[in-house]
């Protein structure tokens, strides 16, 4: 099927705008279609895509929308961007299903919000509908981003044999972690508590490496490719890990993790945290966790116990495994 989807991406900060983009580009091709990326700065895919670009994207800059003869059949302008009004102009000739891909929430409003339309009273684009998809944790949102096979391959996959590809090699005994965070105040408490039995801290995304200290070792990680982070939270037995994509991609690893949420200046990302903790089930002392490591409350005299917090990890992935992936919604829609 040649449908043609049309991508809007403006990069703000830390990657996760486009590392969404980018991955709902490559399911979109694999499944089929035809993905035209419009962006406003495609450097980081020169490690995000280090095998180059797959047939059926082409990624185009920003500007290159003004000159475009006419829009795709589906148009997804990503996380409110604005679309340029020549291209809209070009939109409202031919009529194209037009998204906005909201930013990801537990929130309740996502439930009362994915699906609503806004019809265009003024401008170029007078007469069109904007239809808002939320992406969310229920089956009245949106769903996350999952690839068909992904959990297949998890199960499939030989931790050894990749870490070793990597030069990433643990002593024995040692529990593998990863760490991918914004700036953050209670890093030394963080790493204190690692330190306490002996454990290898693999840090992503140019982070600097802390020194070593007690049990902890301390190893610097480059950035990598998409399907590559995939795979070093499916190695590591605890996952700190940050912002959207990355948190994401937490849920399908199966393994413990805890969610840096993305620092806002007026507090809203406190009831964020909240909001999915509780509809995530988690227990009391992964909560204290999870707050504290966030800047929102004591630090925990105790971790939750691992074998509990693998249970109610995989407890939650199997539940949300069992709903519509987000690609597969936004096929839905576009018909």
């Amino acid at each position: 099927m040649n449908q043609q989807w049309d991508l809007f991406c403006r990069v703000i900060d830390n990657f996760g705008d486009i590392g969404v983009a980018w991955r709902l580009a490559r399911d979109l091709a694999a499944r089929g279609r035809l993905v035209r990326l419009f962006i406003d700065d495609a450097s980081a895919l020169r490690w995000m895509a280090p095998t180059g670009v797959p047939p059926g994207i082409e990624v185009l800059p920003w500007g290159a929308s003004l000159a475009a003869e006419s829009s795709g059949d589906v148009v997804v302008e990503t996380f409110g961007c604005e679309l340029p009004e020549p291209f809209v102009a070009r939109m409202a000739q031919r009529r194209p299903l037009w998204l906005n891909l909201e930013y990801l929430s537990a929130e309740s409003y996502v439930e009362r919000s994915h699906g609503l339309r806004s019809p265009q009273s003024s401008g170029p684009g007078v007469g069109l509908d904007k239809r808002f998809f939320y992406p969310g944790f229920t089956p009245k949102t949106g769903g996350l981003l999952r690839e068909p096979g992904l959990l297949a391959a998890r199960e499939r996959f030989d931790a050894a044999a990749w870490l070793a590809g990597r030069g990433i090699e643990r002593r024995t005994g040692e529990r593998l972690v990863s760490l991918f965070a914004y700036p953050n105040e209670r890093l030394p408490q963080l790493l204190d508590d690692l330190a306490c039995e002996p454990t290898l801290l693999l840090v992503c995304g140019g982070m600097a490496v802390p020194a070593p200290r007690g049990g902890l070792r301390c190893q610097a990680v480059p950035f990598m490719g998409q399907d590559d982070y995939d795979r070093l939270l499916w190695s590591c037995e605890l996952n700190f890990v940050r912002g959207e994509d990355s948190f994401v991609r937490a849920h399908w690893a199966g393994r413990p993790f805890v969610w840096h949420i993305y620092p806002q200046d007026d507090g809203a990302h406190g009831p964020k945290l909240e909001a999915y903790m509780s509809l995530a089930g988690l227990d009391a002392p992964t909560r204290a966790l999870w707050r504290a490591w966030n800047g929102l409350g004591d630090w925990p005299p105790a971790w939750p116990e691992p074998a509990e917090w693998t249970a109610q990890v995989l407890r939650w992935r199997d539940r949300l495994a069992a709903q519509t992936n987000l690609t597969t919604g936004l096929l839905a829609v576009s018909g």
